[in-house]
């Protein structure tokens, strides 16, 4: 098992290139079941979890050819559903939560599919009703097998049938498993209470290029007429934009200067809107993001002169997987901040190991921490740390970086999952970080 050893402390400058964003790659990798035709995919992430949703579309047929870096084409000519019944498939596809999302795709091109229980971050309770309810309502008959924890999915009749579904949340694995299902079903579906999300929105337009019938993109109420089959195109990836979130707090903490280039500005929401409440200068330079070096930032208060309160929501709400990152950002700021997870119970919990480098937190509760800042005065300390997932293990690392000696991440791996070559890029900014296998 690997280990990063970092010497923390000193600011980094230079300029880095966002990877492609993994949480639009892992729907789109999914909707390449869709069709027999050839699909192109550009700007994926070379990362754990893009690799391992390769894998088991290399494993069902799927012809993968790479043309160069994050640049791929699929074509699912000859697919072996029979895999999907195999101890091996059982293993790849509870090892990341992706991989639920073959299931809308195959289960509308070839009526049925087999689904372990997904693996991925252990935050807390990650339901699938939201999947397994709106595949059910278009037409299939689920079956749970309780020896082998997967689910048996099979279509009771020719085709799917669109139909009126009312998400009980915006899951955005369960909107895009269901978009996906409902392009090849017959007649109209209508999801409402959808997720939006950029990535909703470019799995969207994808399908649209491929010859889908999609409209409402962008807003809570899609509606889709199902089509008989769908084409090949050619796809370019967003730029991640939690990734993006990790290196403007990685700038602030370690008082860097850092230029993010080409970020999609129009894409990335309330996100810069967020760490400029928490006080850090960032600069809009066409379509960069420029981060000065600065010794201070100061968290800003509610308009009653109230403690400020950051907290996930849907989109265009902030997105839970900068909560972690933000909470580090805090503990060197000047001010204090309530951190408030509504959506995960169990990730907060990593913030003992910020407590143990020096950082002054309160968790009120499985959901709440109040951060008091130490606004650099009294800088963290350097420590053993363990990865427990990748928004965790990525804000941990950036904890080390900032603080005083050297720091030792164990279970890397868990960050390697969301994060492409990060000690690589880290060291071309500067960072004395080293992978230890």
């Amino acid at each position: 098992m690997s280990i990063f050893q970092i010497k923390g402390g000193f600011p980094l400058k230079g300029e880095i290139h966002p990877q492609g964003a993994k949480n639009e790659s892992l729907q789109v990798l999914c909707a390449v079941l869709l069709t027999s035709e050839k699909l192109r995919i550009k700007n994926i992430p070379e990362i754990g979890d893009v690799k391992c949703l390769m894998q088991i579309l290399k494993n069902l047929g799927v012809l993968v050819k790479k043309n160069g870096m994050g640049d791929y084409t699929f074509q699912a000519k000859n697919i072996n559903t029979e895999y999907l019944n195999t101890k091996k498939f059982r293993e790849y596809g509870k090892s990341i939560r992706g991989s639920i999302m073959i299931a809308g795709p195959l289960l509308s091109r070839f009526g049925k599919v087999c689904i372990p229980i997904p693996g991925g971050d252990r935050i807390g309770r990650r339901r699938l009703d939201a999947h397994l309810t709106g595949l059910k309502l278009l037409g299939s008959r689920i079956y749970y097998h309780n020896e082998y924890k997967y689910f048996d999915l099979q279509i009771h009749k020719k085709s799917l049938t669109g139909e009126y579904i009312l998400m009980e949340e915006a899951s955005i694995t369960g909107t895009a498993n269901i978009i996906m299902a409902a392009t090849l079903a017959k007649g109209k579906t209508t999801i409402f209470n959808a997720a939006c999300e950029p990535y909703i929105q470019q799995l969207c337009k994808l399908l649209n290029k491929m010859g889908a019938k999609i409209k409402g993109i962008g807003s809570n109420l899609i509606n889709i007429i199902g089509v008989k089959e769908l084409g090949g195109c050619e796809h370019t990836i967003l730029p991640d934009m939690v990734e993006i979130g990790s290196w403007i707090g990685l700038a602030a903490i370690t008082c860097s200067e850092i230029k993010i280039k080409n970020v999609s500005w129009k894409n990335l929401g309330i996100v810069p809107n967020t760490f400029q409440k928490m006080g850090i200068k960032l600069e809009k330079v066409q379509d960069d993001i420029y981060i000065p070096s600065q010794k201070s930032y100061q968290i800003k208060k509610s308009l009653n002169n109230a403690i400020l309160t950051i907290s996930d929501a849907p989109w265009p709400g902030l997105t839970p997987d900068l909560l972690s990152i933000l909470t580090v950002v805090a503990t060197q700021a000047k001010g204090s901040v309530l951190i408030h997870q509504k959506m995960f119970e169990s990730r907060l919990f990593f913030v003992d190991k910020l407590i143990e480098m020096g950082a002054q937190i309160i968790l009120c509760d499985p959901h709440r921490a109040t951060v008091i800042g130490l606004n650099h005065q009294s800088p963290l300390r350097g420590s053993i740390l363990n990865s427990p997932d990748i928004r965790a293990g990525i804000s941990l690392l950036i904890a080390a970086l900032s603080a005083k000696g050297t720091s030792i991440i164990k279970n890397i791996e868990q960050i390697d999952r969301g994060y492409e070559n990060i000690d690589e890029r880290l060291r071309i900014l500067g960072a004395n970080i080293i992978r230890i296998t």
